[in-house]
């Protein structure tokens, strides 16, 4: 594990970064070879964009399950610490080829078999081999959304009533490892995400709820910051948007807010409340 530290506590040295999709991956690889850095990336097949490739001094794409072939490839260039970015869809997921070394880590799994445990046990056999895990909000801490409304009109009194009510709810149910989105409207939750993912929660809620439906965003209890975090973007306000969502808040601190300039322009635009809250904010309704 390494012990030298450069400017914000990020690990010198490779950097491991094991990519899922969309830009995140993207602009930590960018960040870390900024900093001065080896990058060395492991994508997943039908997964994993190909402009990666040329981002990393070496780059491998394996199918979801080769833990054995991930382990090997870090330990190969010499990989100090490794981080997790991007989104893996768990519809695929589902199909994994889980390799000798993976296949024994989901024989200890079989009574849990939930996104974070699974994840945490990935992160142990990293560890086992001496790699260091490190949030990749490490490298792009501008990326992580601010307490506060963001947008210029404020959620109104019958949304605060719908975030309260939801957030609990969705803390509740977080502890049972299900989703980090909640649909609501008038205090009644029209949606919560499961295996579709948060686009076609907002999708489905919008379309059940109709106009009017505040959107939840936030972190289950005891999640690993490392591995997983919640995030919203300008595909998130385009949706809200388009369904006419009234409010859309977010757990401050804990969720990337990709593309913020456009995307609170496009929310500006079409009257959409944006707020970042912390936990504490809601005391009230957690305690």
């Amino acid at each position: 594990m390494p012990e030298e530290k450069g400017e914000g506590g990020k690990p010198l040295g490779n950097i491991g970064i094991i990519a899922g999709s969309g830009q995140f991956p993207l602009l930590v690889a960018r960040a870390v070879r900024a900093g001065g850095a080896g990058v060395f990336i492991c994508g997943f097949e039908e997964q994993t964009g190909e402009e990666l490739e040329g981002e990393a001094d070496e780059f491998i794409r394996i199918h979801i399950g080769q833990l054995g072939r991930l382990l090997s490839f870090f330990k190969k260039n010499e990989v100090a610490a490794v981080c997790l970015a991007g989104a893996i869809k768990k519809s695929r997921a589902l199909n994994l080829r889980p390799d000798l070394r993976a296949a024994r880590l989901l024989f200890k799994l079989y009574k849990n078999h939930g996104d974070d445990a699974i994840l945490r046990a990935v992160l142990e056999e990293l560890q086992a081999e001496g790699l260091e895990v490190v949030p990749a909000s490490a490298f792009v801490p501008d990326l992580l959304g601010p307490a506060g409304t963001l947008s210029r009109r404020k959620p109104g009194p019958e949304e605060w009533k719908s975030i309260r009510h939801g957030w609990g709810i969705g803390k509740s149910l977080g502890a049972y490892d299900i989703g980090q989105c909640l649909v609501l409207r008038k205090n009644m939750v029209v949606a919560v995400e499961a295996l579709e993912g948060t686009d076609a929660v907002l999708e489905r809620g919008g379309e059940l709820g109709g106009e009017g439906c505040v959107a939840l965003k936030m972190l289950k209890p005891g999640q690993d910051t490392r591995v997983d975090l919640p995030s919203v973007g300008l595909e998130t306000i385009r949706i809200l948007t388009r369904l006419r969502y009234a409010c859309l808040a977010y757990e401050a601190g804990s969720t990337l807010f990709f593309d913020r300039s456009p995307a609170l322009a496009l929310a500006d635009g079409r009257g959409l409340a944006v707020v970042g809250l912390r936990p504490e904010d809601l005391q009230s309704t957690l305690s």
